[in-house]
C-alpha cells in the first residue's frame, strides 16, 4: 500500500472507506478505518480478477484491531469477507474462502493466511475488510497478497475433511434416528404430547412445545390446547418444533385439529393461518418442504386437517411450524397434533394420476389456419349473419378458470373438448382484466403468459371453425378501468372474425339509466352480492364510485376501430333485459351490432319477458344451468327447481326461440356444473341434457317459468 502514482493521498487501487486514513508508521504505510457510529457498517470493497486456469489461491495480509467493541449479534465484529463471483458478480456455487474474524483486540500486528479452492465459473474475488456493525473499533490492514497456488494438497485436505465430517454427521444422525424410533408414542406419533395435556412442570404451557410471540395455553371443557394470536398486522407468529425421524420412513401423515377465528389475510393471498413443514439433513440444512395445510378463512368451530407427503432421501429431521403467517389479524387454536409413518403407495399413486392428468390436458400449440376460421359475424335485425349472409346460431359452453386463476391450464383442453367432442360452435371465456395486465401476486411477467394463453385459445377456436366470446367477468357496474381494458383488448382482437366481446358479465343493483349512461353507484346493496364469487380484497373495493355505463364500454371498444359484435348484459345479474325495449337500448357506434345477454338459472322465473325482446334483438344466453338442491347454498331451496325438469324445458325454450347460448359451466367445481370431472363426463342433471342439445337433439318446452 505504498504506491500513490496519482498523488491523491491514497494508495493506488484501493477504495477509501468511510473514516479511512492512509497512515505511515515507522516508514511503513497502511490503511486504517474506524467505526465512529455504533451499529454502522464500515467496509472497504475491492475486486481482484481470477486468472484463467487458477484452481486455488492463497490470500495473505497483516492486520491490527484496536478499541473493538462488538455489536449486538454474534457476527457483528471485525472480519474480512471474501467470495468468488462470476463475471456478472453473482456468487458462484462451490467452496468459498474461510476468512477469520476478530471479536477482541489483537496483540499488535498479526499475519494471516487463507488458502482456498477456486470454484468452477469464478472470475472475480471480492475482498472486503469490514467493521461489521460494531459499536466501535479500528481496523489497520497492510501487505495484502493474493496469488495462485497448486490445488493438489488443498484438494486432498478438503476431501479428507469432508469425508470425516460426513462420517461424523452420519454417525450422529443414526444415533438420533434410533433414539427417535425408541421414543415413538403408543399411537405411533413422532410428536410427543400432541394432545397438549401434559404440563409436568406446572408452567401453564404444554411439555415439549415452544412458545409463539403471542399465545396462550387454554382449556375448554377439560380439553387443553395452544392458542396463537396475531401480535400485530403483517408480523409472523410461529411455533418452531423440530423432530428427529426414525429410520426407514418413506412417507408421513400430519394430522391436527384447529379452530381459526377473526382471520384477516395479510398482503399476499398466502399470508394466512397454516402449518409449515420442512425436512432437514444430518447437517441441519433444509432439503425440501413437506405438506403445508393452510386455513385461508375462519373455520366453523374445530375442524380436523391432514396432509400426506413423502420423506425425501437424506432427511433426518422434520420441522413443524404452526403459524399465523403475516396475517392482518386472527387467532389459531391448535390441538391433537400427530405425525405418523404411512404407506407411501397412495402418494405415489396420486403423483402418477396427477402426471397422467397433466398429460391428458396438454394441447399442443397450433399455428393459425385462417382458411378454416369462421366468417366475421354481424347483427341484422334480430339475427346474426356471417359475411356470406348465412344465419349463425351460437351454441356452446362457458370454459371457466381464467377468471379466478391466471395460471389455469385446464381451460385450453376444455375449449378443445367443448368444440371437438361436445359439438359447440361457440365458447364463452370468462377473463379478468387484473390478470390481463399481470397484476396478480402470482404473476411476474406483466400478464404476457395470460394474454398468450388467450391468444392460443382464440387460435384453437378459429382453427375448428368456432367462435370465442371474450367475457370480462366483472360485477355491479362498469368503471373506467374496464373501459381501459376493452381499449387494449379490442385493439388486440380488432376485426378478428373469431372473437366477440361480452363487455361486462353481470351488472346489478343499478338503475337502467345508470346501466346505459353511467352515474354514481352507491355502496348500498340489495339482495345477494358477488361476495360469493370474488376475493376479500376485491370486496373491499366495493365502495361508492362513478360508473361509465355500458355505453361507455361500447364507446371504448369502437374508439379502437374494432367492429366485432358486442354482447351487453342486462341488470339484476344479467337476468333482466326489459329496459332495452323501454328506451335504454345501446348505440353500436357503427360496429357489427349488439347482442343482448341474458343469464338465467333454475331459480329464476320470467322466461316470458324474453320472446318480445328476441323479436327485435338477438339474445345471447351467456349463462344458464341447473344443480341439485343444496348445491347453490346462497339461494333458498324452496326457490330452486329440480334440474331434471328445468334442464330439458330450458333447452326446449332456447330451441323454440333460437336463442344463442353458452351453458354454465364446463368445470367440475363451478356450479351449476356441466361435467363431473376432468374426463369431461357430463353431469346427469345438466351436462347430459346440454351435450345432447349441442349434438342436435330437439327438446320440447312443456311450460314457461
Amino acid at each position: 500500500m505504498s504506491a500513490d502514482s496519482d498523488k491523491d493521498g491514497w494508495p493506488d487501487g484501493w477504495p477509501k472507506p468511510k473514516e479511512g486514513r492512509w497512515i505511515t508508521d515507522e516508514g511503513n504505510p497502511f490503511i486504517r478505518f474506524s467505526s465512529t457510529t455504533p451499529g454502522e457498517m464500515v467496509m472497504m470493497y475491492r475486486e481482484f480478477n481470477v486468472p484463467e486456469g487458477t484452481e486455488a489461491v492463497e490470500i495473505s495480509w497483516r492486520q491490527r484491531i484496536t478499541g473493538l467493541t462488538v455489536g449486538s449479534k454474534a457476527w457483528f465484529d471485525a472480519r474480512i469477507i471474501a467470495e468468488f463471483t462470476d463475471a456478472e458478480r453473482k456468487k458462484v456455487e462451490g467452496p468459498q474462502p474461510r476468512m477469520p474474524y476478530a471479536r477482541k483486540d489483537t496483540a499488535g500486528w498479526e499475519e494471516k493466511t487463507v488458502q482456498a479452492l477456486v470454484p468452477e465459473g469464478a472470475k472475480l474475488l471480492k475482498f472486503m475488510p469490514s467493521l461489521f456493525q460494531v459499536e466501535s473499533g479500528t481496523f489497520d490492514i497492510d501487505d495484502v497478497v493474493i496469488r495462485p497456488i497448486d490445488a493438489t494438497a488443498l484438494r486432498e485436505e478438503n476431501k479428507k475433511a469432508e469425508e470425516e465430517k460426513a462420517a461424523s454427521l452420519a454417525k450422529n444422525a443414526a444415533t438420533r434416528q434410533e433414539k427417535a424410533a425408541k421414543n415413538l408414542g403408543a399411537d405411533g406419533s413422532i410428536i410427543p404430547n400432541g394432545n397438549m395435556e401434559a404440563d409436568s412442570k406446572g408452567k401453564s404451557w404444554p411439555d415439549g412445545w415452544g412458545h409463539p410471540k403471542t399465545g396462550s395455553y387454554e382449556k375448554e371443557e377439560g380439553n387443553s390446547f395452544i392458542r396463537i394470536t396475531a401480535p400485530e398486522p403483517d408480523k409472523m407468529n410461529i411455533i418452531y418444533q423440530t423432530y428427529d425421524l426414525p429410520p426407514g420412513i418413506q412417507a408421513l401423515e400430519l394430522k391436527f385439529r384447529t379452530r381459526v377465528t377473526n382471520l384477516k389475510k395479510g398482503k399476499m393471498p398466502w399470508f394466512d393461518a397454516r402449518i409449515i413443514t420442512e425436512f432437514k439433513d444430518a447437517a441441519g440444512k433444509k432439503i425440501s418442504q413437506g405438506g403445508a395445510p393452510n386455513m385461508g378463512s375462519n373455520t366453523k368451530g374445530w375442524v380436523e386437517k391432514s396432509s400426506m407427503f413423502l420423506v425425501p432421501e437424506g432427511a433426518v429431521s422434520i420441522v413443524i411450524m404452526p403459524s399465523l403467517f403475516q396475517v392482518t389479524s386472527g387467532t389459531m387454536d391448535l390441538d391433537d397434533v400427530t405425525l405418523k409413518a404411512i404407506d407411501p403407495a397412495p402418494i405415489y399413486a396420486k403423483k402418477e394420476a396427477d402426471k397422467k392428468a397433466a398429460e391428458a390436458r396438454y394441447v399442443p400449440p397450433e399455428e393459425p389456419k385462417k382458411d378454416k376460421w369462421p366468417k366475421m359475424l354481424r347483427v341484422v335485425g334480430n339475427k346474426v349473419l356471417d359475411s356470406d349472409d348465412k344465419e349463425v346460431w351460437l351454441q356452446g359452453v362457458n370454459a371457466g378458470g381464467l377468471e379466478t386463476l391466471p395460471h389455469d391450464m385446464q381451460v385450453i383442453k376444455s375449449v378443445v373438448v367443448a368444440i371437438d367432442e361436445w359439438k359447440s360452435n361457440c365458447v364463452r371465456l370468462p377473463i379478468n382484466e387484473t390478470f390481463w395486465y399481470g397484476k396478480s401476486p402470482y404473476q411476474k411477467d406483466g400478464g404476457k403468459e395470460y394474454r398468450d394463453k388467450i391468444d392460443q385459445i382464440v387460435t384453437l377456436c378459429g382453427n375448428r371453425g368456432a367462435y370465442l366470446v371474450l367475457d370480462l367477468h366483472r360485477f355491479r357496474a362498469p368503471k373506467q378501468e374496464h373501459a381501459d381494458f376493452w381499449k387494449d383488448a379490442a385493439t388486440h382482437y380488432k376485426d378478428n372474425p373469431v372473437v366477440l366481446f361480452d363487455i361486462f358479465n353481470e351488472p346489478y343493483a343499478i338503475s337502467w339509466e345508470i346501466w346505459q349512461k353511467g352515474g354514481f353507484v352507491s355502496t348500498n346493496k340489495t339482495g345477494v352480492d358477488e361476495s360469493q364469487f370474488i376475493s376479500a380484497e376485491e370486496r373491499k373495493k366495493l365502495e361508492g364510485f362513478e360508473s361509465i355505463g355500458m355505453q361507455g364500454l361500447i364507446d371504448a371498444v369502437r374508439s379502437t376501430g374494432a367492429k366485432n359484435i358486442i354482447i351487453a348484459g342486462g341488470i339484476f345479474w344479467c337476468n333482466d333485459l326489459t329496459g332495452v325495449l323501454k328506451g335504454y337500448a345501446l348505440d353500436d357506434k357503427g360496429g357489427n351490432g349488439i347482442m343482448y345477454s341474458w343469464h338465467t338459472y333454475h331459480w329464476h322465473p320470467g322466461w316470458e319477458r324474453i320472446p318480445p325482446i328476441a323479436e327485435k334483438y338477438p339474445i345471447f344466453l351467456g349463462e344458464v344451468g341447473a344443480s341439485p338442491k343444496g348445491v347453490m347454498g346462497f339461494i333458498p331451496e324452496k326457490d330452486q327447481e329440480d334440474p331434471y325438469t328445468f334442464s330439458p324445458d330450458m333447452l326446449g325454450f332456447i330451441q323454440k326461440y333460437k336463442i344463442h347460448w353458452t351453458g354454465w359451466c364446463f368445470h367440475p367445481k363451478a356450479a351449476p356444473c356441466m361435467i363431473e370431472d376432468w374426463t369431461y363426463k357430463p353431469t346427469p342433471y345438466w351436462g347430459e341434457f346440454a351435450k345432447r342439445a349441442l349434438g342436435g337433439e330437439a327438446f320440447e318446452m312443456k311450460k314457461m317459468r
